[in-house]
């Protein structure tokens, strides 16, 4: 029944505003994209098939989007659909406040780059050198090299902790500092490897380089973006405030779980400011796509200067900027980031040297998949290469080969909060069902020539493996599971 309400209320205020919808050209782009939703893979020999929005809200459970896209170095269109919060009933616009995730990483970003600009900072120099109450602590991965602001911002300086879980409304809510030394709900953030030996996402590092701006400019982190970067670049709809104050609760989106309820105290809320901390709209992230692309185009009276924002766009390992990842090169070039904090999903991604730009931000845990189908859309829709959807020829498995596979599989390794991490398999009608009981998500797999499976929804990848008496699924190339029982 809480589904059917959802549903209902999903379709009633769906569509409630649209930014820039106001010609007939326009309102009909934005149609036929809202109807073309394309999951990631289909049958070869089959009909293109495509789908409307609400439907596939609806299908992945996710009660709220928002969308804006960028076309020709200008907004082009922004708008809501669905449910921000189901226990007002209020209604997702072009307005509506969602936590950015992992994107507050690139807007947090700036702050550095304009300090160093300034010459308050550099990015070579040792943090330790900046940090005034907590520094960075020495140990043998830092006796030759130092943990400095151009391996914080690309992931190289080898500190701890990927990401942050965030706390309830009723939780301690621990200052930067006792999250640093480990003082909060996750472990004390530190250098395990050797600085600038390898890329790896790291959480904690934007933690430090908030401290570093912090002490640096002698204001709050969500002081200084306010005033000295994001009021600059027409963010005005945006903050780092954590907990989110008042003035702009009022148009903020709860959190929605992979089932679409609501999260505990509508949001978590998360002291890592420039990991986690930003509240904002796609719009508003359409205005640092543009300013990022203006800058390069030679925008004079900037927030940072072209040569900057050409460092910012340079590929070091792993293919990262200073705060963006990147693909493509020259004419090509594409920086982006995806966002997830619990019950938000999003992802933004724009052309450096094109005036073209998506950016979108769910309010689910699921989003992710709503997303993928949003962005097939609208590369199909202006023909930017970005997302495509796959054509796959399908093969049938031997009877044998099928009966061998139904039954429970664990994950190679523990997961934090969740220990050994069981997924269940059965066959029905020549396909793979496979429940995953932590998540609730349930996945077809459609067996292919070269010997994979695919889900034809979300594009994941399995490859069977059976040797002798064992059998196991690879999936997506990263997570091993091994067959335990019926």
């Amino acid at each position: 029944m809480k589904q059917l309400a959802l549903l209902v209320l999903i379709c009633l205020v769906a569509g409630v505003s649209c930014k820039n919808e106001g010609s007939d050209e326009i309102a009909a782009e934005v149609q036929a994209i809202e109807n073309g939703l394309l999951p990631a893979a289909r049958v070869d020999g089959d009909s293109l098939t495509t789908f409307n929005i609400l439907d596939r809200m609806e299908y992945h459970k996710v009660p709220g989007v928002s969308i804006a896209v960028v076309v020709d170095g200008r907004l082009r269109w922004a708008k809501g659909y669905g449910i921000a919060n189901a226990n007002d009933a209020s209604t997702v616009d072009e307005q509506t406040l969602f936590q950015a995730g992992s994107i507050s990483k690139p807007v947090a970003a700036l702050a550095v780059l304009k300090l160093v600009e300034e010459g308050a900072l550099a990015l070579d120099e040792d943090v330790n050198k900046y940090l005034v109450d907590w520094k960075v602590p020495d140990n043998e991965f830092t006796e030759k090299e130092k943990v400095t602001l151009r391996r914080l911002l690309t992931h190289t300086a080898g500190m701890t902790v990927h990401g942050f879980p965030g706390y309830g409304q009723t939780d301690t809510f621990p200052s930067i500092t006792e999250v640093l030394n480990g003082e909060g709900n996750t472990p004390k953030i530190f250098v395990d490897t050797v600085p600038g030996s390898i890329w790896r996402y790291s959480g904690g590092g934007y933690t430090v380089m908030e401290k570093v701006v912090e002490d640096v400019s002698g204001l709050p982190f969500e002081e200084y973006m306010a005033t000295k970067v994001m009021g600059e670049i027409g963010m005005s709809n945006s903050t780092y405030e954590q907990p989110l104050g008042p003035k702009f609760q009022a148009h903020a989106s709860a959190a929605y779980d992979n089932q679409g309820t609501l999260i505990e105290g509508l949001w978590h809320n998360y002291p890592e400011q420039a990991a986690a901390g930003l509240w904002t709209t796609p719009a508003d992230l359409a205005n640092y796509c543009l300013e990022v692309q203006q800058i390069l185009a030679g925008k004079e009276h900037a927030l940072l200067s072209k040569g900057t924002v050409e460092e910012m766009l340079t590929k070091g390992k792993g293919d990262w900027g200073l705060g963006l990842s990147l693909e493509g090169d020259r004419d090509s070039l594409i920086f982006s980031h995806g966002g997830k904090n619990a019950g938000f999903t999003n992802s933004m991604i724009a052309f450096a040297h094109r005036g073209d730009a998506v950016i979108v931000m769910t309010n689910a845990d699921n989003g992710g998949r709503v997303i993928e189908e949003v962005l097939r859309a609208i590369s199909a829709y202006y023909d930017w290469g970005i997302r495509e959807q796959r054509v796959v020829k399908v093969a049938a498995l031997e009877k044998d080969q099928l009966e061998r596979l139904p039954g429970k599989y664990l994950l190679d390794f523990p997961v934090p909060g969740i220990g050994d991490y069981l997924i269940d398999l059965e066959i029905r009608d020549g396909q793979l069902y496979v429940t995953d009981p932590n998540n609730g998500e349930i996945n077809i797999l459609t067996a292919t020539e070269d010997s994979k499976f695919i889900d034809l929804v979300s594009g994941d990848e399995v490859a069977l493996q059976m040797d002798g008496e064992k059998v196991g699924l690879l999936w997506n190339g990263r997570f091993q599971f091994d067959k335990i029982g019926q």
